[in-house]
């Protein structure tokens, strides 16, 4: 049983007690990622997230590591384009004290200039690692592509030119306009009874916060091409679709078609691409949903010359859906496997705080285990099929890495 509740600053906690485990996790959400950034601040909630890791006014930054370390516990954090979260996760009987250091790290860090400059460096080199990695990199050149100009469209890392211009003042401000209380969700999952609320009330009920100008516009869907030459062995392809949006009453069937698709090793591209032609040994699609847009996404990796023979079967594997449809043996075990894998990720209490961290802040709303079942049930073949002609059309965007540096010959 979920209970919420929202603290007078607005502030909402959402707690669930889960008796038979030993564990807690403690989830800070903030409504705010790169989606909410400009041009000159690309970058800082992602920065913001490495810098509350730094110290505070009454602990350095290795005495914070040191202090989950001492009772067996974990605590991380990470940003994506709509928000942040900071966690930690700890045995039962440490729940107060992990509550302690977060609300600490939250209010009290001191974003000193030594600091500074040392994780900017740490930064400079995550920026590095993920250039270096082009089959990550082949997918923000997807959300460049789709979203052009759009902040969507920005970085989580930022740039090095970016990063440059963070001071902690800076930092101070962009807590103090969009770590806003209204913005804020606190997630706590495990063996903790509902008093609990009172402890997160008293850290987080009473704090204000600036009033920053939100100015979030919908991002327009467009097809672009965007190709980037590196010295790679292989070549990395995305290919992306427009999607839906969190909460659309359709998701269901869409993760449906997405596991159909390319979500499993039974999944269409996979056999197709991987088991039939030997093409890629990588290939997947997934679906990302934002609070007013989505992306369903293609990717493979092959070598340089079978670029063009990649992309032509992936083409055929979406013609085929769309043509024939899905069968009733892939509609029924895309269900059971959706259903499992929900039921397997309620095992854990850092799952089911992220799930209800997540709802909170961009639903507003939490749904029990038989209505998201229920809601799987009722996805049929039709919806599917229905789905799978609405979003596999020729609007689509396209990225490529590689050695050429080209697009697919049939897109030149």
């Amino acid at each position: 049983m979920i209970k919420k509740y929202t603290c007078q600053n607005g502030v909402r906690i959402v707690l669930e007690n889960i008796p038979t485990v030993r564990s807690v996790a403690i989830g800070v959400w903030i409504g705010t990622g790169s989606r909410n950034e400009s041009p000159e601040n690309n970058g800082i909630s992602h920065f913001l997230e490495h810098m509350f890791f730094k110290g505070t006014k009454t602990k350095s930054a290795r005495e914070i590591a040191e202090s989950f370390d001492s009772i067996g516990g974990q605590v991380n954090a990470f940003t994506s384009k709509e928000y942040t979260c900071y966690y930690a996760k700890v045995l039962d009987t440490h729940a107060q004290f992990a509550l302690d250091v977060l609300s600490d790290m939250f209010f009290n860090s001191t974003f000193v200039d030594e600091e500074l400059k040392k994780e900017k460096n740490v930064v400079f080199e995550e920026i590095k690692m993920y250039e270096d990695t082009p089959d990550d990199l082949v997918h923000d050149l997807l959300g460049k592509a789709v979203y052009g100009s759009h902040p969507l469209g920005y970085p989580i890392l930022g740039t090095e030119e970016t990063l440059e211009t963070f001071t902690g003042e800076k930092l101070q401000q962009y807590i103090h306009e969009r770590y806003t209380p209204d913005d804020v969700v606190i997630s706590i999952a495990g063996n903790v009874s509902e008093t609990f609320i009172n402890e997160v009330e008293k850290y987080f009920g009473s704090y204000e916060g600036g009033k920053g100008e939100r100015g979030e516009t919908k991002p327009e869907f467009h097809a672009n091409r965007i190709a980037r030459k590196k010295e790679t062995e292989q070549a990395h392809l995305c290919i992306g679709f427009e999607g839906l949006q969190v909460g659309h009453k359709d998701i269901y069937s869409l993760i449906t078609l997405n596991n159909i698709l390319g979500g499993s090793m039974s999944s269409r591209l996979f056999q197709d691409v991987r088991e039939q032609k030997g093409l890629a040994y990588s290939v997947f699609s997934y679906h990302s949903a934002y609070q007013d847009s989505g992306i369903v996404t293609v990717y493979g990796g092959t070598g340089a010359k079978q670029l063009d023979t990649l992309f032509e079967t992936v083409q055929e594997t979406l013609d085929k859906l769309k043509k024939d449809g899905i069968t009733s043996k892939e509609l029924n075990n895309s269900k059971e496997q959706l259903k499992g894998s929900l039921m397997l990720s309620l095992e854990s209490t850092n799952s089911r705080m992220s799930r209800n961290g997540k709802n909170e802040l961009l639903l507003k709303r939490h749904r029990s285990l038989d209505e998201i079942t229920e809601q799987i049930d009722e996805v049929t073949e039709i919806s599917v099929n229905d789905l799978a002609n609405t979003i596999f059309t020729d609007h689509y965007s396209v990225s490529v890495i590689g050695p050429e540096g080209e697009m697919p010959q049939k897109l030149r």
